[in-house]
């Protein structure tokens, strides 16, 4: 059992999705363990570049400004496969870009994800596909971060968006449209518009999520702007609206798109990062966003 306050929300990452490691890691890959670790520690005193995931702790992070310091409202943990010694760079490089991350796990390239839930993270973040689905298959809301474009700085709020299907809900409407087409896709939620969907993988995270968001006053004032981005349209809204209410979560903005790309309204939103259980999806988004893959449900057997 964790001992983490109910109210703080954990996010666990890795330190390819933190830090630009992708030399390094293709150094490992063509050469082995013993070139990587002469690798690292004969550059343990340069400062690694931003990763993908970076700007997105740097908000998250930025939400504990004036919290005790015993009593923060965010915290992030590193979970790493390197060993404290090669890991020993990527600590001085968030020394360096005056990170408040202190908490970290390097298991000398055994699986990291068993670690997630004692330190009581809602949401863990990899570059590491295998990882992911380890986190996802033991109920902790995990994506894989690809590589894309970095989101430029528009907003100092922190914007999270998420897919619906398969995602913050289970994937029992991609089920149906996938084996019956999509007349009956509609006809399904039409019939069940009042019964709510069960919750996908990231449930845990958007409660989470909406208890930090509830501690601020709703509108532009809020550090933290949330949104449904989803190939659903009417008919089938009307279900995703009233699961939302049953829930209790509150999402700032909805998009129903009917199947149009994602991209360009995730660049008009201004996404820190988007989720979505979709590859086509993902390759829409992360022409103009961060994008987080989670390999979940009949899209991802």
């Amino acid at each position: 059992m964790s001992d983490t306050p109910a109210d703080l929300l954990t996010v666990a990452i890795s330190s390819r999705a933190l830090f630009d490691l992708e030399e390094s890691n293709s150094l490992f890959e063509a050469r082995g363990i013993d070139v990587y670790a002469e690798h690292q520690r004969s550059r343990e005193d340069d400062v690694l570049e931003p990763g993908i995931a970076f700007p997105l702790v740097r908000k998250l992070l930025a939400l504990n400004e004036g919290a005790p310091a015993d009593s923060p409202r965010v915290e992030v943990i590193l979970l790493s496969r390197n060993s404290s010694d090669t890991g020993l760079r990527v600590f001085n490089s968030i020394q360096h870009h005056g990170l408040a991350i202190s908490r970290a796990t390097f298991t000398s390239g055994a699986p990291t994800w068993p670690y997630i839930k004692p330190f009581g993270a809602q949401l863990f973040l990899s570059a590491n596909p295998e990882s992911v689905r380890g986190a996802l298959e033991n109920g902790v809301a995990a994506a894989t971060i690809l590589p894309a474009k970095a989101p430029a700085h528009r907003h100092d709020q922190l914007r999270i968006a998420f897919d619906g299907d398969a995602v913050i809900f289970d994937d029992e409407g991609e089920r149906v449209s996938q084996e019956r087409g999509i007349e009956a896709f509609h006809r399904h939620e039409r019939e069940r518009a009042r019964e709510p969907l069960p919750g996908g993988p990231f449930r845990g995270f958007l409660d989470a999520l909406h208890r930090l968001q509830a501690a601020y006053p709703p509108g532009e004032d809020s550090p933290i702007r949330t949104a449904l981005v989803t190939a659903r349209s009417a008919p089938a809204h009307e279900r995703v609206i009233r699961t939302l209410r049953e829930w209790g979560v509150r999402l700032d903005e909805a998009l129903f798109l009917g199947g149009r790309a994602k991209g360009p309204f995730l660049d008009v939103f201004g996404a820190d990062i988007f989720f979505d259980d979709s590859l086509h999806n993902i390759d829409s988004a992360r022409k103009h966003v961060a994008t987080g893959h989670v390999p979940h449900g009949v899209s991802n057997p």
